[in-house]
């Protein structure tokens, strides 16, 4: 059998769509054993819910529904499977809480509309029902009945998944919950906890989660019960859901110890004062060990970072309370900055992750910026100067190691305080006796931090003088790739960092190329660990600013593949660097436009002009963008997209933005774009970040929207997301490109629905596509006449064109007279609509301009026959509309020019044209205004 995750998965799709429902729960069941990817994972649950929701077996629907939000918490699809799936069970309460889930996220969704409306309908007759039924008794009894079934070893699965399933669901209600706790459920779960059986395991951890949300004294008792040395125990077992759940648990418990839980008034309980700071504390300092004990999986480690940053730092500056963090860094700034410190080639480790390093950093630069004051801020750089210097000794090298790597760690969360710790004695000697050690394991770390140190913001001048002829050195003697490596990008960030790229010039002698070779052979080496391939990556950040690099770059699909890859691991320097060789290889960066002056200026006193190379003109650039597509780069960019606010910055943003811009280029790309996520992908990036960012990635969706099927391109209700970004490059700053795009994609949009025409109205379109129509350039002007024949559909815009004191009617009269034919036919169109639907535009018509019936003969005389057929829709709507008016037209030469059409001959050609001339003869008839045509 297939032993690939995704193709299990369409497998399953297919057989979904089939109804074969059994089938495809077998695909999706054998793709979750296989699957090790969180999003995939969280697909195929919700996917294998779907079909448990078709066969009826709504806990397991439920249940598959839960795992996949235990991944994504803001999952729409499961969610709103849970919560039809609770509401089969007769969960009212949690399927409703579900629905306001979802609602919450798509509050334009007339679906959960509905099926809130509808449950709040349901759960207030129970609650009614409920009050005359004495039912309480049978609710415990079901509890035990549970227990029973769970901590039997002889039940038979299928009853136990069903038993572990209904507790969790028991306990996210509240009388559940109070049922639980009260009948020594905790004890019992506790018990269930220890079997060391992975389901059972996670469903009482689930259950505990639920019972402690929002609750604040049942979480304080649950919390003194379990112990918080067992829960940090279980988060950093080796188990990624168990570990997960853990986490999830500790972080009810606390939100409730923090208030941010729903405020609940509990009667009875209100005598029982609850110390939380305290528990707070406690649970703060059980995490702080954590971080430095030998014992604590590296995922462990991760999760207790994790929650220390999530929970320690304020979450809105307003507040002006900041005692968590003081009280952090007091008791274990020096652990944090251990775990800094750790150097994974080391034999004495701690258990570390890819991130767990990167995670420490984070969370010391979110506590040094909850600092209120200097003070504060010099203890903070006190306590770690101290344990810096406690650990800088000559004689001993591997503990001067480690006091080096920490500055390195806190140079990449708090900068501006790795940069003073850098000035302390002995740190920079340090630095140079590691660089000409023969250690390797020295050099490494000496690298890696003279790179961190060497950004544009650096103080220290001395690693820019001296780091170039440290790093040369280093380069040039080591056979260790890693090493290579990394000072390789130490010479090209010093590069750039010292304002030329001097350095690399000077040292690669001219061959970039060279150095890029390598870098793309260490970036497919997948022996070499990821962290030196994402140097890699950085690397070619820099020498891609070459143009011999970039061609050579995306002509190498292992290289491009493998970059992709790393892409997605969550990483903020990475996602910089990726980006910024994607926006250097697509040249989609801002050209510094040559000066005319300076040129001749340079000319004539023999200064070099620098010239553009030849593999940056346009042909080439172009090939380069198609070998990307080939090679994925919108699925890449996609994904990246979707990383989280504290690893995607607004640059990152704005570098992706520049790429999908350059990647719309050519039309036809534009289908492969969308069908590979790039639509879905732009709209946060035209939503948020710099003003540059926005506006090129409105620009690319302008581009997509104008020639794609909106239902395709942008499905659902992410549609209406887009109209926003377009109608911004309406604005009179942007380039005529800009506008005219934008309005192409209006124009498709208001040709779809009304839903959308209305939120074009509402997003204050109209003025500025009017300012278009007088725009003095032809296709602008053209554009957005179209645009508007497509608006005038909707009753809001015709009230507009009916309303007083405005020119729109005139302005939309005299385009008919215009002479650009394409103008011609949308604004005849436009007229044409206005004038059927409203029957006051039809006299106004006639008083806007005295020119109005010259222009209506053209129009009814005009060659192109679609202009022709408009024009005589306009004279058959006025003639419909009052006899007063039909008798103004016939006593004009109108008369003669209907009689003239309508005479003609039958002819396939023209017939709809003959046929409303006709009609206009037989209403003027029917007026009495004109005698029955005889057949002169």
């Amino acid at each position: 059998h297939m032993e690939d995750p995704i193709q299990l998965k369409e497998e399953g799709n297919k057989y979904f769509q089939a109804s074969d429902y059994e089938k495809a729960v077998q695909s999706y069941t054998q793709a979750i054993k296989l699957n090790k990817d969180k999003a995939l994972q969280a697909v195929l649950y919700r996917n294998r819910a779907a079909c448990f929701l078709k066969k009826e077996e709504y806990a397991k629907a439920a249940s598959d529904a839960s795992r996949a939000i235990d991944i994504n918490a803001s999952d729409i699809k499961a969610l709103y499977r849970r919560s039809q799936a609770l509401e089969k069970l007769g969960k009212l309460d949690q399927a409703f809480k579900d629905a306001q889930k979802c609602a919450t996220i798509e509050p334009r969704n007339k679906n959960f509309q509905e099926t809130l409306r509808r449950l709040g309908a349901d759960i207030q007759e129970k609650v009614n029902a409920r009050e005359a039924a004495p039912g309480s008794q049978i609710c415990y009894l079901r509890v035990q009945k549970m227990f029973e079934i769970l901590l039997d070893e002889n039940s038979e699965k299928e009853k136990q998944e069903k038993a572990a399933n209904n507790l969790i669901v028991l306990g996210r209600e509240e009388a559940g919950a109070e049922r639980i706790f009260q009948n020594n459920g905790v004890s019992l779960l506790l018990q269930l906890i220890e079997t060391k059986n992975a389901e059972l395991i996670l469903a009482a951890v689930r259950t505990l989660s639920g019972m402690c949300t929002g609750h604040k004294a049942r979480a304080t008792a649950i919390l003194h019960y379990l112990g918080i040395d067992n829960i940090c125990m279980w988060m950093s077992v080796d188990n990624e859901e168990i570990s997960l759940a853990v986490c999830n648990l500790l972080q009810a418990i606390t939100d409730c110890l923090l208030g941010q839980g729903k405020e609940e008034h509990h009667g009875k309980e209100e005598a029982v004062v609850l110390d939380t700071k305290k528990d707070l504390r406690m649970i703060t300092m059980r995490l702080l060990d954590m971080l430095v004990s030998k014992k604590v999986s590296g995922q462990g480690r991760d999760r207790a970072l994790n929650l220390l940053n999530k929970n320690i730092p304020r979450k809105d500056l307003k507040d002006h309370d900041n005692s968590r963090t003081i009280f952090v860094i007091d008791n274990g700034l020096k652990k944090i900055l251990k775990v800094a410190g750790q150097i994974p080639e080391m034999p004495d480790c701690l258990p570390l992750t890819e991130n767990t390093q990167l995670t420490a950093s984070v969370l010391l630069n979110k506590l040094y910026d909850d600092l209120r004051c200097d003070p504060e801020r010099d203890n903070y750089r006190v306590i770690c100067e101290e344990y810096i210097k406690s650990k800088i000794d000559p004689q001993d090298m591997d503990k001067t190691l480690h006091a080096i790597q920490m500055v390195s760690g806190v140079l990449q969360g708090p900068f501006d305080l790795g940069n003073k710790l850098l000035g302390m004695k002995g740190v920079m000697e340090m630095m140079v006796a590691l660089c000409g050690s023969e250690r390797e394991i020295d050099q490494l770390v000496a690298v890696e931090a003279l790179i961190h140190a060497s950004t544009k913001l650096s103080r220290a001048t001395f690693i820019i003088s001296n780091g170039v002829a440290l790093l040369k050195e280093i380069y040039k003697k080591t056979k260790n790739e890693k090493i290579k490596i990394r000072a390789l990008v130490g010479l090209c960030k010093l590069g750039s960092a010292g304002g030329t790229d001097y350095g690399l010039r000077q040292f690669a002698e001219g061959s970039t190329e060279k150095l890029a070779k390598q870098c793309r052979k260490w970036l497919c080496n997948t022996s070499i660990d990821a962290r030196t391939r994402k140097w890699a990556v950085e690397g070619l950040a820099y020498l891609t600013l070459d143009a011999d690099v970039k061609d050579d770059f995306v002509e190498d699909q292992l290289a491009l593949q493998a970059m992709f890859e790393l892409a997605k691991t969550s990483d903020k320097t990475i996602l910089y660097s990726v980006a910024s060789a994607l926006v250097n290889c697509t040249n989609s960066y801002d050209t510094k436009e040559l000066v005319p002056e300076l040129v001749q200026l340079a000319k004539f006193s023999k200064q070099h002009v620098p010239e553009e190379h030849p593999k940056d003109k346009k042909d080439f650039v172009v090939k380069r963008v198609k070998r990307l597509l080939k090679a994925g780069v919108v699925s890449a960019l996609a994904c990246m997209v979707k990383a989280d606010s504290a690893i995607l910055t607004d640059q990152s943003k704005e570098l992706i933005a520049r790429v999908f811009l350059a990647l719309c280029e050519d039309p036809k790309d534009r289908g492969t774009i969308v069908a590979q996520g790039g639509g879905k992908a732009l709209i946060p990036l035209a939503v948020e970040g710099t003003e540059v960012g926005k506006i090129k990635a409105s620009h690319a969706l302008a581009k997509i929207a104008a020639i794609s099927n909106p239902d395709m391109a942008f499905p659902g209700e992410r549609v209406y997301e887009v109209v926003k970004p377009l109608v911004s490059l309406l604005n009179t700053e942007r380039d005529g490109l800009q506008n005219y795009e934008a309005l192409l994609g209006l124009t498709n949009f208001a040709g779809r629905s009304d839903k959308l025409r209305m939120k074009i109205v509402k997003e204050r379109a109209l003025p500025d596509i009017e300012n278009y129509m007088f725009e003095n350039h032809d296709q602008l002007r053209q554009a957005a006449t179209e645009c508007m024949c497509n608006l005038v559909v909707n009753k809001e815009v015709q009230e507009r064109f009916v309303a007083d004191g405005n020119d729109r009617l005139k302005l939309v009269v005299l385009l008919c007279g215009e002479d650009d034919e394409k103008v011609q036919v949308a604004a005849a169109g436009a007229l044409a609509m206005l004038t059927a639907a409203q029957k006051k535009l039809c006299s106004k018509m006639t008083e806007v301009t005295t020119q109005w019936l010259e222009i209506l003969q053209r129009l009814c005389l005009h060659d192109n026959m679609e202009v022709q057929h408009r024009g005589l829709v306009i004279v058959f709507n006025l003639i419909s509309a009052d006899k007063e008016l039909a008798k103004r037209l016939v006593e004009t030469e109108l008369l003669e020019i209907l009689t003239y059409i309508g005479k003609q001959e039958d002819d396939p050609k023209k017939q709809h044209i003959i046929n409303v001339a006709r009609d206009c003869l037989t209403r003027c008839m029917d007026h009495g205004l004109i005698k029955p045509l005889s057949k002169a």
